[in-house]
């Protein structure tokens, strides 16, 4: 049986911390006597959300939830979401609740690196093609879809620092555990017919991709984030500039109105909210393109060694991985045909097999492994494990792809905590 989804609701943020509940949501300030000012922006957003204006607005009490709202789901159109950070804003999705083939919009995980643009609109966005081009182009939506095929792929994406929060010593960024992966249905057109259309001239080398989000610095002279691909991965017909996230316009946070999807590789390649793609001669060198940001060491470290910046190489193909989405850790599972299910992919490559432990690697049960829908979608996998009496085990899933290569034992550590693909282990007690 599906499990379903446990909203965490505004009442449960503010549990936490109240004090960043306040500011999130509203950009609420907690003064000395414990009234919650309201900034012009706030007020106007919780006018927004009851429904109407609050004229005892300035004697409302700091951390205070009006009823409309105390049952409503953190973010609007997102279910489940674990918060890991506010600004910018980054959650991820429960193992369990990534358990469709599909993953729902609800439940796709947000990376942010900036704010999002606010009031975007799908009629009138634009964007532009340039750089080493015969023809720089300047494209809406609208565009895109009179003038080439509009297709629709199932497309896994994940930020290259998913597991990070497993590294010992421990690394920087958002700590995530393991829900930075999604695998939607994505509808748009070809990133490489449209780069065709303006005429690639010869010697490029690199796409360099940019978008409205801001510095959360609020600094207009700075970019969260500009990262590109080598002009071989933009010309993949997976590669995707994308319009359409399972059927319906993207969600805001996951890059609406138009974003890129370039599957197999870091989530940050896909520069979401996009506004422009430009062709370089050379390796793009913006925001997140240099020192180590999205790169790892060259040769294995010893955790805690430093390595200079010069020895770093940038992340391109995601390594094999898999998910156990059904059970979850802490489950009650039967002693016999309990189904274990959940998902594995690999980068540029396909998953051969998935096999399963329950007894901590001393011997291993083989998956029924489905093909993917297309290339570059996760695949679903399957298996019934009987386990031989009450007590408690652990579920371990390895997946191997068609390169041969496996999931290892142990997390490969990196300064930056990057490209965790060590098993999915889940623990659950027998009655």
């Amino acid at each position: 049986m599906r499990r379903t989804a446990t909203t965490r609701s505004l009442l449960a943020l503010y549990r936490e911390d109240p004090d960043k509940a306040d500011r999130l949501l509203f950009g609420r300030v907690t003064h000395p006597d414990r009234r919650g000012f309201l900034r012009n922006a706030g007020l106007a957003t919780m006018a927004a959300l009851v429904g109407g204006t609050i004229p005892f607005h300035r004697t409302m009490p700091a951390h205070f939830i009006p009823v409309a709202l105390a049952d409503a789901p953190l973010i609007e159109g997102k279910d489940g979401l674990v918060v890991l950070n506010d600004r910018p804003l980054n959650a991820e999705t429960p193992a369990h609740l990534l358990d469709d083939a599909i993953t729902l919009t609800e439940r796709h995980f947000i990376r942010n690196n900036g704010i999002p643009p606010t009031g975007a609109d799908a009629t009138t966005w634009t964007f532009t093609v340039d750089g080493l081009v015969e023809t720089p182009l300047t494209l809406g939506i609208d565009d895109l879809k009179r003038r080439f095929d509009v297709v629709t792929r199932a497309l896994t994406l994940e930020c290259a620092g998913n597991g990070r929060a497993f590294f010992d010593p421990p690394a920087t960024g958002a700590q995530w555990t393991y829900g930075a992966v999604a695998c939607s249905e994505w509808t748009g057109v070809r990133l490489a017919d449209v780069l065709k259309a303006a005429g690639v001239k010869s010697g490029v080398v690199y796409t360099a991709h940019e978008g409205a989000d801001t510095h959360p610095s609020g600094a207009a002279d700075q970019r969260p984030i500009s990262r590109g691909v080598p002009i071989a991965k933009a010309m993949d017909p997976n590669t995707l500039l994308a319009f359409a996230q399972n059927g319906r316009p993207i969600h805001p946070m996951n890059g609406a109105p138009l974003r890129l999807v370039i599957p197999g590789w870091p989530g940050s390649c896909s520069q979401k909210w996009l506004t422009r793609v430009w062709l370089r001669d050379r390796v793009h060198d913006g925001v997140k393109m240099t020192g180590t940001s999205y790169r790892v060491p060259g040769r294995p470290l010893a955790p805690g060694e430093h390595l200079d910046e010069t020895d770093f190489v940038i992340i391109e193909a995601m390594p094999v991985k898999s998910l156990i989405t059904n059970p979850a850790t802490g489950d009650r599972a039967a002693v016999r045909a309990s189904e274990v299910r959940g998902h594995a992919w690999a980068g540029e490559r396909t998953v051969d097999a998935v096999r399963l432990s329950i007894d901590f690697g001393a011997t291993w049960t083989p998956a029924e492994v489905d093909e993917p829908v297309n290339p570059h979608a996760w695949q679903n996998w399957r298996a019934e494990i009987e386990f031989p009496g009450p007590g408690y085990y652990e579920i371990w899933a390895r997946a191997t792809d068609s390169g041969g290569m496996s999931q290892p034992h142990a997390i490969a550590w990196n300064p930056k905590g990057y490209l965790n693909n060590a098993m999915h282990r889940v623990a659950v007690t027998v009655a």
